[in-house]
């Protein structure tokens, strides 16, 4: 029993090193990759603009697909940012899928009748139920649609004038399956958790995705903010519902089956961060699980197939990521163990070495999200909110590793959307409803705190210190997540108390708001 718990913790600390080390693989590969990337497309632009100057071909028919549930605050938004794109209407078409059991396909009600005075082509859809979540709803509504290409754009999202027409060059590739455009951010300073969460999203877009476009690896559609080829879609076999991540689903099996991508870091999309940790929770917790239900469908596929070796390892690294934090919580639970059990004589090297592995997976990050805010000529002080994002990254371990587990056994749940709320600059209204059920995994994460201390005081009796940087920093993450749970929860049942004007409903619109500001 002790070798099986001393082999556990090396193997987690393997883990946690070899997602530290793909850190700096990816921010290599996008840095090298880059000029190539830059030329190409270029050229595809340039190339597009002189097709259109000699007046050969015409403008694709796009249908833009608004996948909703129970969005009251933020779809009057949405549809006014999508009626003012700069497209032909003859050429356009919209569809709302709406799954709504909320007020807000009255709102959509209210809106729709201007838009198509204004002459555009708006369909409100509505199922009878939710089967296959957002996955079934865009398949149903690309049953019925009319474009060649489809744009899809989650709630939350305000795309610019410019959207479709800055994606379209890329498909002169009579190959090109999708293109994914930058997300940016509605609400960066409405607290630190915003601003943790910036911050990891400029990591995946400034490093991440453009390393993995530009390195010749997979690249993951993230859902919105982008365009699909239709043929494409059905090239790789349709949406599916049978993972909570059906974008990474379907761009995987649409690269395996052929189609080109591509990554376009220069179209930014802004959309809202949650602003409270349940939400985040929640949002992550989905994403966690989705992933390793992917990975458990799509990597023997992906094992087998005749892709070069470094695109096989970095899919499996992709698509298994999310189990850094099982491997977080393996090493906290096994630290005392292994001290142990470990023999005087090998104590002090062991030592060494599994602090040396972890001080090396640690880093990663944090020079990939420095790297992407100098990628994404963001100031510096942005980097202010690394301690949060380090103390939510650890943190979230409970939560996320229930996910992981829960798709390993094949566990299915629903898909949990992230409450939107209109929260935008640095300050939002502060609005009712939409509330998430009380995360009861803050015990948990109490109790590993309390051990992960004890975990250090062990390290420090035995003179064994370098792994304590480590328990300090799961220890630090796990109080601060279990902490802030309860705080947000004790909140939101403040407010629940009190009078429901206080909780800010908004009134339904009487006309269409014009298109927001894009932030720069």
């Amino acid at each position: 029993m002790t070798t099986l718990l001393i082999a556990l913790y090396w193997l987690a600390i393997a883990g946690l090193c070899a997602q530290g080390l793909n850190c700096y693989v990816l921010t290599r590969a996008r840095r090298r990759g880059r000029p190539a990337a830059l030329r190409r497309q270029e050229h595809m632009r340039a190339a597009y603009e002189a097709r259109c100057a000699s007046g050969h071909g015409e403008l694709p028919t796009i249908t833009v697909q608004l996948p909703i549930f129970n969005e009251r605050y933020v779809v009057d938004r949405l549809l006014a940012a999508v009626a003012a794109l700069d497209y032909p209407q003859e050429k356009l078409e919209i569809q709302v899928l709406d799954d709504s059991t909320d007020d807000t396909s009255l709102r959509i009600e209210r809106i729709l009748p201007g838009l198509r005075a204004r002459g555009l082509d708006v369909v409100h859809l509505r199922r009878k139920d939710r089967q296959g979540f957002k996955a079934g709803a865009l398949a149903a509504g690309l049953e019925c649609s009319r474009g060649e290409l489809v744009a899809i754009l989650d709630a939350d999202f305000v795309p610019g004038r410019d959207f479709l027409r800055r994606c379209l060059p890329y498909f002169d590739d009579p190959d090109m399956g999708f293109v994914q455009c930058r997300w940016e951010h509605l609400n960066t300073e409405t607290n630190l958790l915003t601003r943790a969460q910036a911050l990891a999203i400029d990591g995946h877009f400034g490093i991440e995705q453009a390393g993995r476009s530009w390195g010749g690896y997979l690249l993951n559609f993230n859902g919105t903010a982008g365009i699909w080829r239709r043929s494409a879609i059905a090239a790789a076999g349709g949406w599916s519902g049978d993972t909570l991540t059906e974008d990474l689903d379907l761009s995987y099996r649409a690269q395996l089956a052929g189609c080109h991508v591509e990554y376009l870091p220069d179209v930014a999309v802004p959309a809202e961060l949650p602003a409270d940790l349940a939400a985040f929770k929640s949002q992550q917790r989905r994403w966690a699980k989705g992933s390793i239900q992917t990975a458990r469908k799509l990597l023997p596929r992906i094992l087998v197939s005749r892709l070069p070796w470094r695109v096989k390892l970095q899919a499996t690294l992709h698509l298994t990521h999310y189990l850094v934090h099982p491997c977080m919580l393996a090493v906290v639970l096994l630290s005392v163990p292994a001290v142990s059990a470990s023999r005087a004589s090998l104590a002090g090297p062991l030592d060494l070495l599994a602090g040396a592995a972890l001080m090396f997976g640690m880093c990663g990050p944090t020079a990939l999200y420095t790297a992407s805010q100098l990628a994404l000529g963001r100031p510096l002080r942005r980097l202010l909110a690394l301690p949060v994002l380090m103390l939510l990254g650890t943190g979230l371990a409970v939560s996320n590793t229930r996910a992981v587990l829960e798709a390993l056994f094949g566990l299915r749940s629903d898909f949990v959307r992230t409450p939107k709320r209109r929260l935008e600059g640095r300050r939002g209204p502060r609005l009712g409803g939409y509330r998430l059920p009380f995360d009861t995994t803050w015990l948990l994460e109490g109790l590993l705190c309390a051990w992960a201390i004890r975990g250090i005081l062990v390290h420090l009796e035995t003179e064994r210190v370098l792994v304590g940087p480590f328990l300090l920093l799961n220890a630090a993450g796990l109080l601060f997540v279990a902490s802030r749970s309860v705080w947000e929860a004790l909140a939101s049942r403040w407010l629940r108390a009190r009078p429901q004007h206080a909780a800010g409903s908004i009134p339904a619109p009487e006309g269409l708001p014009a298109p927001p500001g894009i932030p720069g």
